[in-house]
């Protein structure tokens, strides 16, 4: 038997992977908005008017011959 040398490969890698957890803060601002939305609703006020009206019938008898008078000039 022959003393050979003897041949050497290259190492193979196993790779065992562990991890360790780390915490990173992730920051989500939230706005809260209070809206107040002015909405026109009519509010309607009705304003009482007072007229004074004078009815004047005439003088009796006289106001018949009035109307006959027009009457015969229309």
């Amino acid at each position: 038997m022959c003393d050979c040398q003897p041949v050497i490969y290259p190492p193979q890698y196993c790779v065992h992977d562990s991890y360790t957890f780390r915490t990173v803060t992730h920051i989500h601002p939230v706005v809260h908005i209070n809206r107040e939305n002015i909405v026109n609703v009519p509010q309607h006020i009705y304003q009482p008017i007072t007229r004074n009206v004078v009815v004047d019938p005439g003088c009796p008898g006289r106001d018949s011959e009035r109307h006959e008078h027009r009457r015969h000039h229309r």
